[in-house]
C-alpha cells in the first residue's frame, strides 16, 4: 500500500501545523505582514488526547481585532483555505469561541511513523511521497558521542536499556523472519532501519484506519510526537528538560512492551499487528537515540 496524502518537509507534526497555518495566513485578506501571523507567533497547543492527534489554535480570536471580524467568522474562512490545501492531512474543524482543531489523518500518522523507521532515503521516498509535497524528513542525524560523552548519568540507564530492548527485538523479529532487513544489519547503531519488507509497514487496515489502537500504543506514539515536536521546533526546544522527556518515553515504551504483544498468537493471527507493533518499536528506537546522543550527549547502547 502507498500512502497517496500530502505531506511536508516537516517532521514535527507541530511545524506541519504551522506551515499549513502560514500557507493560509498569507493571502492578503489576513495581512500576512502582520507580525503575529509569522509561525513563531501562532499560538498552537497539543492537545493531550491517546485516541487522537489533535493541534488547537487561538489565532483567530488573536487576528479579529485587527481584522474587524468576529472571531468564528474569521476562523470559519480560515478553515476554509486550511481544508483546501491540508484536507488528506488534517481534519480541520472550528469550535466556539473561534477555535481551530487540527486533527492528524490516519493516514498521514502512518507515513509520519514510517518516516521515523526509515527517514527520508529511498524507500521513504517510494512510500510517502505525494503529489502535492515532499515527504517527511528524518530527524537530524545525531553525532557519535565522543568517549568522554558515554558516563550515563544514574537515573538515564533506564532510557538506554529501554534503546537496547528495541534493538534487540527488531533484529529478533529478523531474524525469526517477521520483517526482512536489508543485510549486513546496521551496527553500530542505526539510526534508520533499512526495512525490505514488508515495505511499507502495514500501519493501516483495510479500511484505511491505523491499525494500532490499544491504549498503551497510542500513548507511545503521543509521546513520540511530543518529543520530536520538542527536538525540531525552536520555540519550546530551549526551556526542554531533556531527561525527562527521556524517562517519559521510555516508561511509555516499557508499558507498551508490556501490554502490547508482537510474539505467540499475535504473531501467527494477526501477523500484520505484529509487523505494524515492530514499526512503533523501530520508530521509538529512532527517536530515544536521537535524544540520547544528541540531545544528552550519552551512548545508546545497541545491547546491555
Amino acid at each position: 500500500m502507498h500512502y497517496k496524502i500530502q505531506v511536508s518537509k516537516y517532521t514535527s507534526i507541530k511545524q506541519l501545523v504551522y506551515s499549513y497555518s502560514i500557507k493560509s495566513l498569507s493571502i492578503d485578506t489576513y495581512k500576512a505582514e502582520n507580525q503575529c501571523i509569522k509561525y513563531e507567533k501562532i499560538p498552537l497547543h497539543k492537545v493531550r488526547d491517546n485516541n487522537r492527534i489533535l493541534y488547537t489554535s487561538s489565532v483567530s480570536l488573536g487576528l479579529s481585532k485587527s481584522q474587524n471580524r468576529k472571531a468564528m467568522e474569521l476562523a470559519s474562512a480560515i478553515a476554509s483555505d486550511l481544508s483546501g490545501i491540508c484536507d488528506d492531512v488534517f481534519s480541520i474543524q472550528i469550535v466556539p469561541p473561534g477555535w481551530i482543531h487540527f486533527e492528524l489523518t490516519h493516514s498521514a500518522l502512518a507515513t509520519w511513523l514510517q518516516s521515523l523507521v526509515v527517514g527520508s532515503g529511498e524507500e521513504a521516498g517510494e512510500q510517502g511521497a505525494g503529489s502535492k509535497g515532499e515527504e517527511f524528513s528524518p530527524l537530524p542525524p545525531a553525532p557519535r558521542p565522543s568517549a568522554s560523552f558515554q558516563c550515563p548519568m544514574p537515573n538515564l540507564f533506564a532510557v538506554q536499556y529501554a534503546h537496547a530492548r528495541c534493538c534487540s527485538l527488531v533484529l529478533l523479529a529478523h531474524r525469526e523472519g517477521l520483517i526482512k532487513l536489508r543485510e549486513p544489519v546496521p551496527n553500530p547503531n542505526p539510526a534508520f532501519w533499512s526495512v525490505i519488507s514488508p515495505n511499507p509497514l502495514p500501519w493501516l487496515n483495510g479500511d484505511g484506519t491505523l491499525r494500532l489502537n490499544h491504549p498503551d500504543e497510542r500513548r507511545l506514539i503521543g509521546e513520540l510526537i511530543q518529543v520530536v515536536d520538542n527536538i525540531e521546533c525552536p520555540d519550546v526546544s530551549d526551556s526542554v528538560k531533556w531527561e525527562k522527556v527521556a524517562l517519559n518515553l521510555s516508561q511509555a515504551f516499557e508499558k507498551f512492551w508490556s501490554n502490547c504483544r508482537i510474539w505467540g498468537e499475535v504473531k501467527i493471527n494477526s501477523p500484520e499487528l505484529a509487523q505494524a507493533r515492530l514499526g512503533l518499536l523501530m520508530a521509538t528506537q529512532s527517536v530515544l537515540r536521537f535524544v540520547l546522543e544528541e540531545n544528552l550527549g550519552v551512548f545508546a547502547p545497541l545491547e546491555l
